[in-house]
């Protein structure tokens, strides 16, 4: 038996149906043999970062039991992203079909070459930190502060969450 890992995947989307692609991308995740127990956030609108003219954005925050390594699951998330029209082309701020990203890995701090976790926007971003404390309200960060400490240093301005029609 493999040793596993709780990790926490951001998911974002605003083109193609955001919020179909956002179920797909989850969908996608519980299909995948080496993860386990994926459960999802609620939705949330945000404004696009980087101030550029584009939709807002769908996003939610997923939180998955895995055998992975996080180099394995970083493949696993850019294969899935790829097969739903993922464009790299574009640009570091660009509007995209979906966006996923680790943003932990356990307690694992992780400085590679392709991969930061934490992930490094983290603690800039309502459309993470919300969705990580409705999913996990006492969740202990690796820096050993609390999601909840992390939620007081930011405003939830311009994020509204998305009640199941």
């Amino acid at each position: 038996m493999q040793h596993q890992v709780i990790a926490y995947i951001g998911l974002g989307s605003n083109l193609g149906e955001p919020t179909k692609q956002i179920a797909k991308a989850i969908e996608a995740l519980a299909g995948v043999a080496d993860i386990d127990q994926v459960t999802a956030s609620s939705l949330y609108r945000s404004r696009p970062m980087g101030g550029m003219a584009q939709p807002d954005y769908i996003n939610a925050v997923v939180k998955i039991t895995t055998s992975l390594s996080a180099e394995q699951l970083l493949t696993t998330c850019q294969s899935i992203e790829q097969q739903q029209g993922r464009d790299r082309s574009a640009g570091h701020w660009s509007a995209r079909t979906l966006d996923l990203d680790i943003i932990l890995y356990g307690m694992q701090t992780i400085q590679s070459e392709h991969l930061t976790i934490p992930h490094y926007g983290m603690y800039e971003r309502n459309f993470v930190l919300l969705p990580l404390a409705e999913l996990d309200p006492d969740l202990l960060l690796p820096d050993n502060s609390r999601i909840q400490d992390a939620l007081q240093n930011i405003s939830t301005k311009g994020l509204e969450k998305i009640e199941p029609s």
